[in-house]
């Protein structure tokens, strides 16, 4: 069986993100960058399926600049067979990554596609589900347990009411959630053997994929500063502030 997992660039969590002062977008310059958190946890359960013999190959694909190599690196020190990075310096959005995806689908053929259920720059969460509209597979969405057999998977997923339990048929897609898994650290012996690890570029015209932006950005801006908050002497005084002042009830 062969594992493709989608993994992305972007602004490592404990970076406070800054906005452009013309507020086009995120000011990126200087700034760390590292794997988008829940693509690391799809790499780690690729791995593992691996590592207990139903997997042979696990596939990480980025796309994006030339910087992607980075995280395609780390996801083989992870234990990520080979990387295959679509370089572009066009801003990508979730549909045309999907068609990429879907492109290499065809070219790969693998047996399932695990991804992160969404990135943490954009918090689209539409990938997955467009890569498995694309190719008209089944999906699983929100996985927190994963059970993989010759030509089905078992997938707890998590929803607002509790857990689900689905069965699906492959090739499918499934997309990673925050307690799928907890993603090893990366060793040093590790780091070094993921550099001798094959890595291909291609281009997104190498795959017949269109990749130019269809929303447009019109202006980004940090969220309105909260007020400092108050002490109120009783019960009495906050209900007639709610209700006078906040005006919720």
């Amino acid at each position: 069986m062969k594992i493709l997992v989608p993994v992305k660039r972007v602004i490592d969590y404990n970076v406070k993100v800054r906005v452009k002062d013309d507020g086009s977008g995120v000011d990126l310059s200087n700034v760390k960058m590292a794997t988008n958190p829940f693509d690391e946890i799809a790499v780690e359960q690729a791995v593992r399926l691996k590592e207990t013999g139903v997997a042979t190959e696990v596939i990480a694909v980025s796309c994006g600049t030339a910087a992607c190599q980075d995280t395609l690196r780390r996801a083989m020190a992870m234990g990520a067979d080979r990387g295959i990075l679509v370089q572009t310096e066009t801003e990508l959005q979730p549909l045309a990554v999907a068609k990429l995806l879907h492109a290499l689908c065809e070219m790969e053929l693998p047996q399932l596609v695990i991804c992160g259920k969404q990135a943490i720059d954009d918090d689209a969460n539409q990938t997955g589900q467009m890569l498995a509209a694309l190719a008209d597979w089944p999906q699983a969405t929100f996985a927190s347990q994963v059970v993989v057999a010759t030509a089905s998977a078992k997938v707890t997923r998590e929803i607002d009411g509790g857990l689900e339990t689905l069965e699906i048929r492959l090739p499918a897609v499934i997309t990673a959630d925050l307690r799928l898994n907890e993603p090893r650290y990366v060793t040093l012996p590790n780091i070094m053997e993921a550099k001798r690890k094959p890595l291909d570029i291609v281009k997104p015209a190498d795959l017949g994929v269109e990749v130019a932006p269809r929303l447009a950005t019109i202006n980004v801006a940090e969220p309105v500063q909260r007020g400092a908050g108050i002490k109120v002497a009783d019960v009495a005084e906050l209900m007639h502030r709610l209700k006078t002042e906040a005006r919720v009830i």
